[in-house]
């Protein structure tokens, strides 16, 4: 059974930056997808950003250009590196991997506010 563990999220200025942070428990060999999703009040959960295990990504629009994701396939973890943060990207983020199944993290809020 696989366990997702998120951290790195926090209250931060329009214009800051947060990094988020998501670890994979338990065995993983082969080709996943991490990514992470967002979900505001009121709003359904969006795809932000994905990362395949051979390194391919693909990211929402409205966070092209600003955010990054990366991996570490040696820790099976994956980050979120958010640049220029606007209020618009408050939400809760939640981690995601599909490998043999679909799991999700508990989910990390991140608040964009002055």
């Amino acid at each position: 059974q696989v366990q997702l563990v998120e951290s790195g999220g926090g209250l931060v200025q329009p214009g800051g930056s947060l990094r988020l942070s998501c670890t994979a428990s338990g065995r993983i060999s082969g080709f996943y997808v991490m990514g992470w999703y967002r979900q505001a009040p009121a709003k359904q959960r969006e795809l932000v950003a994905r990362i395949t295990s051979d390194g391919r990504t693909n990211y929402a629009p409205s966070v092209t250009g600003r955010f990054t994701i990366s991996r570490d396939n040696a820790k099976n973890t994956v980050y979120l590196q958010m640049n220029s943060l606007k209020p618009d990207d408050t939400a809760v983020y939640y981690c995601n991997l599909d490998y043999r199944g679909t799991y999700w993290g508990q989910g990390t809020q991140v608040t964009v506010s002055s």
